[in-house]
């Protein structure tokens, strides 16, 4: 009889554990509160750019295809090193590359080297726009392949403070308008995360690369675009 009423206390004692714990699972999610979003922006002028020149050579010799693609890679270096000045007029070789050409062939035929082409990079960038225009005109054993802006992270750091201020501002601006909105007195914030974008790199265009392009003794115009800057803040409030 002891052992029944023994079992019976342990069952119920489990039972009251398991609804306690039950209780404790569908414990409501607090009252008031609010999930916000505000953000603040500026366009900043973008002050790199980068500009790409290649060349192509081909022949039925490989090594003479390298050397006559080395010599016009060196001439362009000469020409830029003049020039070069570090964040200012950065000069670096790009790619380069050497690959068989392959003559018509039948389906059945072993495939046969009919000569060798190859092409090669010089990447000229950096703030000084119009020195780098400038130098795309003197250079004349490379054509322009590609131009591209991007804003330096230095100038997007000069600007991100004021907007991540500015972004703070506008966040507890909307919370206390919302929260009295809502009937409530104030707010406290509850959690909250800022983020600053990162602006990407955007070409000019084409047009403009082709024409430069064909004009060996013309410097490159190149008009400097302009770059969003965004600070947002996402978070929530507890409002009170």
């Amino acid at each position: 009889m002891k052992s029944l009423i023994r079992s019976a206390a342990v069952a119920s004692l489990i039972g009251v554990t398991v609804i306690a714990s039950g209780v404790r699972a569908e414990t409501p999610a607090p009252l008031g509160v609010l999930g916000l979003s505000a953000s603040a922006s500026v366009e900043v002028v973008k002050d790199v750019v980068a500009v790409t020149l290649s060349t192509s050579r081909e022949g039925s010799d490989a090594t003479a295809v390298q050397a006559q693609l080395k010599q016009a890679l060196d001439a362009a270096l000469a020409e830029a090193k003049k020039v070069a000045r570090p964040g200012q007029v950065d000069v670096q070789t790009g790619n380069l590359s050497i690959y068989p050409r392959y003559a018509n062939t039948t389906s059945s035929a072993r495939p046969a080297i009919s000569g060798w082409q190859g092409s090669v990079e010089l990447i000229v960038e950096g703030r000084d726009i119009v020195a780098i225009g400038q130098l795309t005109g003197r250079i004349t054993t490379m054509t322009i392949a590609g131009v591209a802006q991007r804003l330096s992270r230095e100038a997007s750091q000069r600007v991100e403070a004021d907007l991540a201020a500015e972004a703070v501002a506008a966040f507890r601006a909307k919370a206390q308008n919302y929260a009295k909105l809502f009937g409530y007195a104030g707010y406290a914030v509850r959690e909250v995360t800022l983020t600053t974008s990162d602006p990407q790199p955007g070409p000019i265009p084409r047009m403009r690369m082709q024409a430069a392009a064909t004009s060996g003794s013309e410097a490159l115009s190149i008009e400097p675009g302009r770059a969003l800057v965004m600070a947002t803040v996402n978070g929530t409030v507890q409002m009170k």
